[in-house]
């Protein structure tokens, strides 16, 4: 499933051919998604004009002129395709939404198993909307820092991997990023989380912000089905590492069996037990 970065990636390339126009026609080829569409849904967004895009962990926010706001999500193979000039092709098998722009542009919004979804709110009452109301803090956020982080930790009893991957702790982690954040904070995947006080909190939200930074800067990671809005792979899966290296050597220490995987939460986690603890 996306996770931020990938997210932030979808969001900067459709910002250039949405904000600021007018969506001059919507087409909404199916009635669901991983939900139904919402009854209004072409109503609300035919002939509005988009002011501005935003991110909230996973999702896309997309504010227009209204006050209304389009809440995306990309689930597991969800993605945007832009074809400006007016040379789009016809919709295929798996293009459940069709935008076009006064300016010219066309996004198709194709998502194979269809595990993604589209919601309305007001803008006022977004964050009390039901997906985005249980959202922890922005981890990019200036004022995300160990301080902030140690408080969410203190009384959780659970695992750290378990307590990232919780998006009511911090928002917009999953597998990937945890596990990669973990590794450069130098902290076992297995520590209680309540153990990740001070200088602990402060190198752990010090990873967390460096190593999304990069994969954005990366166009984020492609595994399976991401893609930038470009139709080009996000490129910091090349970076990983410890991600999908189960056996491979530790790139920062010479450990005897190299990175490890196991199982938290029905989901693989990687790590290096000597230099992680």
């Amino acid at each position: 499933m996306p996770e931020l970065p990938e997210v932030e990636t979808v969001r900067l390339g459709l910002a250039p051919v949405l904000e600021g126009h007018t969506l001059t026609r919507v087409e909404q080829r199916r009635a669901d998604l991983r939900r139904p569409f919402p009854d209004d849904f072409v109503q609300a967004l035919q002939g509005q004009k988009v002011e501005r895009l935003a991110r909230r962990a996973k999702y896309l926010l997309i504010h227009l002129a209204t006050g209304r706001v389009l809440i995306v999500h990309l689930g597991m193979s969800g993605s945007f395709r832009v074809h400006t000039n007016g040379e789009a092709p016809p919709p295929g098998k798996h293009d459940h939404v069709v935008f076009e722009t006064a300016a010219g542009a066309t996004l198709f919004y194709h998502d194979p198993r269809r595990f993604g979804s589209m919601d309305l709110a007001d803008g006022d009452a977004l964050e009390d909307h039901p997906l985005i109301r249980v959202i922890g803090p922005e981890p990019l956020n200036p004022a995300f820092d160990g301080a902030a982080l140690a408080a969410r930790l203190a009384d959780r009893k659970t695992t750290i991997k378990a307590a990232l991957m919780d998006q009511g702790t911090v928002a917009g982690l999953g597998n990937i990023y945890v596990c990669e954040a973990l590794f450069r904070a130098g902290l076992s995947p297995k520590r209680k989380a309540y153990t990740v006080q001070g200088d602990r909190a402060a190198r752990l939200v010090a990873a967390i912000k460096d190593v999304l930074a990069e994969a954005i800067r990366s166009g984020g990671s492609s595994l399976r089905d991401h893609k930038q809005v470009s139709g080009e792979m996000g490129y910091f899966q090349h970076a990983f590492a410890v991600y999908g290296r189960e056996g491979e050597p530790c790139p920062d220490c010479t450990c005897d069996g190299g990175i490890r995987r196991l199982v938290q939460q029905g989901r693989s986690t990687f790590y290096c037990a000597t230099r992680q603890r």
